[in-house]
Order: structure tokens, then C-alpha cells, then sequence
């Protein structure tokens, strides 16, 4: 089972920085993933995100595809139940002639009721329309053609004209935290997109409980490709990573905890501490390269991960730092598994 690394960039940065150094910091960490050879660049999905600063998703991919080589791109997540699906579909079809037919479409349902709110969502019907919308892309990607009388859409027998460059579509992952949702990614995606924060034992539970009995019943195999998000710091050993990534990655879980709320979308047997090491134990991968490697294939021995979409910079952390943990992850854990592709383990 071959491990592959796609750099998550960080989309979130503090009030008041110039988001024009940040996009170009971000452009170069794409050339520097790429030259060590990364295999995916991806980029996430919020509005409102007040304390942080965030770029939106197209037009950030659109442009990080010039720097991105042979690399992937993907979107992680397209808040699909937020959008029109018509605009989902032409942008996704966009996004893959841009990339030359290496998009990865990846959707999830979103959980900040700010973010619904904004967008006239009722909540009864978020799960409805998150469904609606990514059914019809898929409709419209596929080359369908296409009826739909919903309160936020009427299409009557419409095809969309632009075609995608892999067919029939770009491949769909889906992102899910609670047992439900992961039942509907089994039966709409190619794969279910891991979540960042997931305790490994409550991750292994969903895995051989809820997704690989629904993947059966629905007569579909076990993805050949398992992506999970994962924050990956690289040092010396254990206590040094934990110390040298602390000031950034801490904050940003105790904005999700104590602000957006995103522990609430977790299963009741993912409990979500406050305490740092709590927090850490069993979701990041921090330490040593021997001791990622160890945490690594455990994921991948346990859950069947392939694909480690690498969070390796946090709010405020400066570029130097994120460079650095970058070059370290494509010098030591990178090359460490395409020799065992070549060997062919």
C-alpha cells in the first residue's frame, strides 16, 4: 500500500497580516513541496473566519496550479451545501482543464452555523441540500442532462457545456466526521477525505464498523487510495516537535474548540481535550522522522491511509519555520516511502 504526501496549505492567518506576503509564501511552499516531490497541493474552504484571515478556494488553486508541476490539486473541502451546484460543476470542470486533468473534487458538509446562516441555509435542511448539490454536479459533470426543482435551484433538462478533461469526472472524496455522514460517503464518493483531528481509535472504529459494512453492502471495494489530513511536524524527537510547533498548532485547535465548534461534529467516542498533550496524543503526527514513520504506519496499517495531506504551517507561523518543517518532511519521510514503492511494499 504506497503512503503519498500532498501538502494542505495554510489558509488562515492572523488579523492584520498582508495577505499579499502570504500568498506569495504560500506559492513558494508549493515550489519547494513540488521540488521534493509532494504529490498533491490542497486548500480549504470557510467564510466568515473572523479572527483569521482566509483566502477562498478557486481562484488560490487556479493560481497555485501554475507552480504546481505534475503535482495534484485538490479542494479540501468545497463547502458543497454553500454553493449553487450548477457553480460547483463549472467550477470543478474549470479547475481540472486548469490542472490538465489532475483535480481531485473533494466536499464535505460544514458544521459553523454562521457559515449557513450567511447563505439562508435552514438548518433542517443543510444535510438535503448538501446532498441536492453534490448529486447534481456530479449530474453535470458526468455530462448529464439535468431537472431540478429545489427552492435554491431550477434547472430543467440543462447540460453543462464545458467538458472535464478526465472522464467521466474528476474523482469525488468526500469529508465526514459523524457515523452517518460517513455511510453517505461511502455510497456517493470514491473516498472518504479522513478528517485532521480524528483520534486514531475512534478513526479505526469508523473504519471497520460503519465504512468498509457500508462499502459491502453496497457491493464497492475499499478505496485503493485512502486520503487523510493529518497536522505532521518534523524534528529531533517527540518533546522538541511538540515544543517547536505548540506556539502555532495549539492555538489554532483552541479557535476550533473554543470558537467554531468543530468538536461538536465528532462521534461521541472522539472526545476533543482542551490539554494539549490530550489533544495531540493519537491525531498529529510530531517527532522525529523514525517516530512519524512509526505514527504513519500505524494509519496506514489500521485505517488503510494512503494519501497524507500534510498540514505543516499554522496561523502566525513564520515562513522560515514553515519552510523548514516542509523540507524536512519531503527529505526524510517523503523518500522514506518512495523507496519502499520501489521495493514494492
Amino acid at each position: 500500500m504506497t503512503v503519498k504526501f500532498g501538502l494542505m496549505l495554510c489558509n488562515q492567518h492572523p488579523a492584520g497580516d498582508p495577505m499579499d506576503e502570504r500568498f506569495a509564501e504560500l506559492t513558494e511552499q508549493v515550489q519547494v513541496a513540488r521540488d521534493l516531490g509532494f504529490d498533491l497541493i490542497a486548500s480549504g474552504h470557510h467564510y466568515l473566519s473572523e479572527p483569521l484571515q482566509l483566502f477562498q478556494p478557486v481562484p488560490l488553486l487556479a493560481r497555485i496550479a501554475a507552480d504546481a508541476g505534475d503535482m495534484r490539486i485538490a479542494s479540501c473541502v468545497f463547502l458543497a451545501g454553500l454553493t449553487n451546484p450548477v457553480q460547483l460543476a463549472e467550477d470543478v470542470a474549470t479547475l481540472d482543464a486548469i490542472t490538465r486533468g489532475r483535480f481531485v473534487m473533494s466536499v464535505a458538509l460544514g458544521y459553523r452555523d454562521v457559515e449557513f446562516d450567511a447563505f439562508n441555509v435552514p438548518k433542517g435542511e443543510r444535510t438535503k441540500r448538501f446532498v441536492s448539490n453534490v448529486d447534481t454536479a456530479v449530474s453535470l459533470l458526468e455530462g448529464e442532462t439535468v431537472s431540478l426543482d429545489a427552492p435554491h435551484t431550477k434547472l430543467d433538462e440543462v447540460r453543462m457545456g464545458l467538458d472535464t478533461i478526465q472522464q467521466p469526472r474528476p474523482p469525488l472524496w468526500m469529508g465526514a466526521n459523524s457515523d452517518k455522514a460517513l455511510r453517505r460517503a461511502a455510497e456517493r464518493a470514491e473516498a472518504w477525505l479522513i478528517n485532521p483531528h480524528g483520534r486514531l481509535d475512534a478513526l479505526a472504529r469508523q473504519i471497520n464498523e460503519v465504512y468498509r459494512p457500508a462499502l459491502e453492502e453496497l457491493g464497492k471495494p475499499f478505496p485503493s487510495e485512502m486520503p487523510i489530513r493529518r497536522e505532521i511536524f518534523v524534528s529531533d524527537d517527540r518533546p522538541t516537535a511538540m515544543r517547536e510547533a505548540a506556539p502555532w498548532l495549539l492555538p489554532k485547535y483552541q479557535t476550533y474548540y473554543r470558537q467554531w465548534g468543530q468538536h461538536k461534529a465528532l462521534p461521541a467516542d472522539d472526545e476533543w481535550a482542551d490539554e494539549a498533550e490530550e489533544l495531540v496524543r493519537d491525531r498529529f503526527v510530531l517527532g522525529s522522522p523514525e517516530e512519524c514513520i512509526a505514527e504513519i504506519d500505524r494509519y496506514r496499517e489500521e485505517l488503510g491511509a494512503t494519501t497524507f495531506l500534510v498540514r505543516a504551517q499554522w496561523p502566525g507561523m513564520p515562513q522560515e519555520e514553515a519552510l523548514g518543517n516542509i523540507r524536512r518532511i519531503g527529505e526524510t519521510l517523503v523518500p522514506h516511502y518512495q523507496r519502499e514503492a520501489a521495493a514494492g511494499r
